[in-house]
């Protein structure tokens, strides 16, 4: 004979558990208003004033200096920073594309199967595991005068070993994206082999079996299939890249002269040279502001492939 409980004590019951469960979580939520909106606001608020440490005041009172919206106007009178973002988004550009390119090969070889594979797996993801700034530093060493890279291309060109890499504006460029693309190249392929991984192996099988090649099995059935993991992968490398300061300041400093000083540089030097807190503020917002209409783009086209197959 089973027993039922009362609807009433069941309501009532359930009622004490959502109590409990709203505060058990109470301590995360402001933790969360604390780490998260707090900063967010405070930023906003500050953004919309005049204020700097530099005026004597705390920042609470910022108010004394208000100015509505003319540190954001100021973003678009700012050559410095029009040149830091178009260098950026250079930087991007070109970085991004190439890593995109090789990521893809690898795990299109990877996919296919190679002898000892967990071995070259681990030596691929390695760079991936080095701190940026570690990173900066090897390669701000490797691109020495006198550096390795010099020695070794030295051996083939007579003379090479005099190339000074990182105190010229075209050379200092090239230098960063080689250093970027050595570091980053690994988390495009670990994320595309993971796509590669998904695709349904009977399916490659059938084609297999049908005669198709292996371009046509890659091209045509593999690829199709990973177009979110490919727009996810895109998108988190330019978000990523776009932020770029470790390996940049290392290797750099945003130079010679300005000619590889990044957004993330720029605002670093704002910050703590003019001390130019709320235009800063001001700049962060806007970017922050981008970065999301970026990331909303790429997750509305990631959506639509799943969106489509539902339909079908």
């Amino acid at each position: 004979m089973s027993y039922t409980p009362h609807t009433g004590t069941a309501d009532a019951l359930a009622a004490q558990r959502r109590t409990l469960a709203r505060r058990l979580i109470l301590p995360t939520q402001i933790l969360l208003v604390f780490i998260v909106a707090f900063p967010l606001l405070m930023q906003v608020y500050i953004s919309l004033t005049w204020w700097t440490p530099l005026d004597g005041t705390l920042w609470y009172s910022a108010y004394e200096s208000w100015n509505w919206f003319d540190n954001f106007a100021e973003i678009f009178r700012d050559p410095g920073l029009h040149g830091a973002v178009w260098r950026t988004i250079l930087f991007v550009s070109i970085a991004v594309p190439i890593e995109f390119g090789l990521g893809l090969l690898l795990a299109a070889l990877f996919y296919e199967g190679v002898l000892a594979r967990p071995v070259f797996y681990s030596l691929i993801l390695m760079p991936m595991m080095i701190v940026p700034a570690v990173a900066g530093y090897i390669f701000f060493l490797i691109f020495q005068q006198t550096g390795p890279l010099n020695a070794l291309v030295g051996i083939v060109w007579d003379g090479a070993y005099q190339i000074n890499w990182l105190n010229d504006v075209n050379r200092a460029f090239i230098a960063v994206i080689v250093a970027d693309v050595w570091q980053w190249t690994p988390l495009m392929f670990l994320i595309l082999f993971a796509g590669l991984m998904s695709v349904p192996h009977d399916q490659m099988r059938a084609a297999t079996i049908l005669g198709a090649n292996w371009r046509q099995r890659f091209f045509r059935i593999a690829l199709p299939r990973i177009k979110a993991v490919i727009f996810i992968a895109i998108g988190l490398r330019v978000i990523e890249c776009f932020k770029i300061f470790d390996m940049l300041f290392v290797m750099t400093s945003g130079g010679p002269g300005v000619a590889t000083e990044s957004l993330s540089l720029y605002l670093y030097k704002q910050t703590f040279q003019s001390l130019e807190w709320s235009y800063v503020a001001a700049i962060g917002i806007t970017v922050l502001v981008v970065l999301s209409v970026i990331a909303a783009i790429i997750l509305t086209r990631t959506s639509r492939p799943s969106n489509t197959s539902e339909a079908s």
